[in-house]
């Protein structure tokens, strides 16, 4: 399964992930991170997007199931 980094405090995106069989690792919104297969981060900016070297969906407007079926469909690509 893949490896996603959730931004903190989404606690409840992160468990619904990981009961999906991905390995899930919280983050502050300011880490440089890379290694990751996916991202989900309160909301999509060019300061996010040039942060991560990996896709990243915004929670923002979004429910948990939302993000866990777009998470699916982009790892399924």
């Amino acid at each position: 399964m893949a490896k996603i980094a959730v931004e903190k405090p989404f606690d409840d995106v992160k468990k619904a992930l990981e009961e999906k069989g991905h390995t899930v690792t919280m983050c502050e919104s300011d880490e440089k991170l890379s290694g990751y297969d996916l991202g989900v981060v309160r909301a999509l900016s060019d300061v996010n997007v040039d942060q991560y070297d990996f896709p990243v969906i915004s929670i923002e407007g979004n429910s948990v199931d939302d993000v866990v079926a777009d998470a699916e469909k982009r790892l399924a690509r």
